[in-house]
């Protein structure tokens, strides 16, 4: 099973959050990218544009930030950050 939390923050206060669960034989960046496309979709928000800070961060802690910058739209809080919470390989191992 792999699971993604999304959280939508503002003055380092949680307004939304979801998990966004995937157990198909897609690869990683697919479910990743599938994730992001719903949360955005649940919390009514356009999808961010992957920045390559965003990219190496996301690399480094699966987990990463979306701010304002990464939006064409004005958005009405501070950043939107996703995180791999749960990630099992093929063989049952995590």
């Amino acid at each position: 099973m792999f699971r993604l939390w999304g959280k939508m923050m503002k003055q380092n206060r949680l307004l939304k959050d979801m998990v966004y669960c995937d157990d198909s034989d897609r690869n990683r960046t697919r479910k990743v990218f599938s994730g992001l496309e719903e949360i955005c979709l649940a919390f009514d928000l356009e999808n961010p544009i992957w920045l390559e800070s965003t990219i190496q961060e996301f690399q480094r802690h699966s987990k990463c930030r979306f701010n304002k910058d990464s939006f064409i739209e004005q958005i009405e809080f501070d950043y939107l950050e996703i995180e791999v919470i749960e990630e099992e390989y093929g063989n049952g191992e995590y």
